[in-house]
């Protein structure tokens, strides 16, 4: 495999979060990131305890809390957090609240952050703030929000809330989080090309299981 393909591979979040995900399907999506060398799978809750199992420490097991809609209590979160990480998550991706954010309760969304990032125990966390429902000033309040938490990414969207990664927004990450807060861009992912320009604009992840695929296509 060229090495441009091996490192856009080597930042891809290898994605499957559909509701009606069945276990093979899961299962493919591990066989697949282990073979082309993502950098995790992201998978529902409900499949880490079994995928943990199957890749047997092949892949690092990512998955999704108080997802999509972010409004779930901080306790229902943190157990949510606890529980991935006991059945075996090395990474944890949260929805923030976004009607928090809307009134203006940043501290509340900090101490939520915090509180979540304590319950996972040392894993991997990726702090989803749903880009296309937030102002740009929203966004930017949430870059220094993010920052302050102890996270270790920030991350643009579900991919459910009607729209995903742009690079206008992965550009303004870039611009205001701290230096050592990563970027997470995710949704919308469709192809190489929009790959190799976030990447370019600063994101060290990617969700999406797009890219696999492509890949997957140009080695048939």
């Amino acid at each position: 495999m060229r090495p441009e393909l091996q490192e856009i591979l080597s930042r891809v979040d290898h994605t499957l979060l559909a509701q009606g995900a069945t276990w093979e399907e899961i299962r493919t999506i591990c066989d697949d990131g282990i073979r082309y060398g993502c950098a995790s799978v992201c998978i529902p809750a409900s499949y880490v305890k079994q995928a943990a199992e199957y890749v047997a420490g092949r892949i690092p097991v990512c998955t999704v809390i108080g997802f999509p809609n972010g409004y779930d209590t901080t306790a229902a979160k943190c157990f949510e957090a606890a529980d991935a990480v006991k059945n075996g998550a090395s990474e944890v991706d949260m929805v923030i609240n976004i009607g928090w954010v809307k009134d203006r309760r940043y501290d509340d969304v900090l101490s939520e952050i915090k509180a979540v990032k304590a319950a996972c125990d040392g894993r991997l966390l990726k702090v989803i703030i749903e880009t296309c429902l937030l102002t740009d000033e929203e966004k930017i309040e949430m870059c220094r929000v993010v920052s302050e938490s102890g996270a270790e990414f920030i991350k643009t969207s579900t991919g459910f809330g009607g729209g995903g990664a742009t690079r206008e927004d992965v550009a303004l990450f870039k611009a205001h989080v701290a230096p050592h807060v990563k970027i997470k861009a995710s949704g919308g992912i469709a192809n190489l090309k929009d790959a190799e320009d976030f990447i370019s604009l600063g994101a060290q992840r990617l969700g999406t299981s797009r890219i696999v695929k492509a890949v997957k296509t140009m080695n048939e």
